[in-house]
C-alpha cells in the first residue's frame, strides 16, 4: 500500500470516526430532549391530578352547601309569597 493510499484510509477513518461520533452526540441530545419531555409531562399529570382532585373538593363543598341554599331560597319563597298574599292597603 502506498503512502497516498495509506493517507486516503486514514483520511476516510477519521470522517467516519467523526461522523459515528457526531451521530452519538445528536443522540445524547435527543435523549436529554426526550427526558425533558417527559419531566414535563409528569409535572402536567401531577397539576392535571391536583386539579382534578381541586374540582373534586368543590364539587362536595357545593353538594354539601346545597341545603343550606336551598333553606335560604325556600325562605325567600315563604316571604314572598306572604307578601303577595297581604292586600294591597297593609303594602303602602
Amino acid at each position: 500500500m502506498s503512502d497516498k493510499e495509506l493517507k486516503q484510509l486514514i483520511e476516510i477513518n477519521a470522517k467516519t470516526a467523526q461522523a459515528m461520533l457526531d451521530e452519538i452526540a445528536d443522540a445524547r441530545q435527543e435523549r436529554q430532549e426526550l427526558r425533558e419531555g417527559m419531566i414535563q409531562l409528569q409535572n402536567a399529570v401531577v397539576r392535571l391530578t391536583n386539579l382534578q382532585e381541586g374540582i373534586a373538593n368543590l364539587l362536595v363543598s357545593v353538594d354539601g352547601d346545597r341545603p343550606t341554599i336551598l333553606k335560604k331560597l325556600t325562605a325567600i319563597e315563604n316571604k314572598l309569597n306572604q307578601l303577595l298574599q297581604q292586600p294591597e292597603d297593609q303594602l303602602e
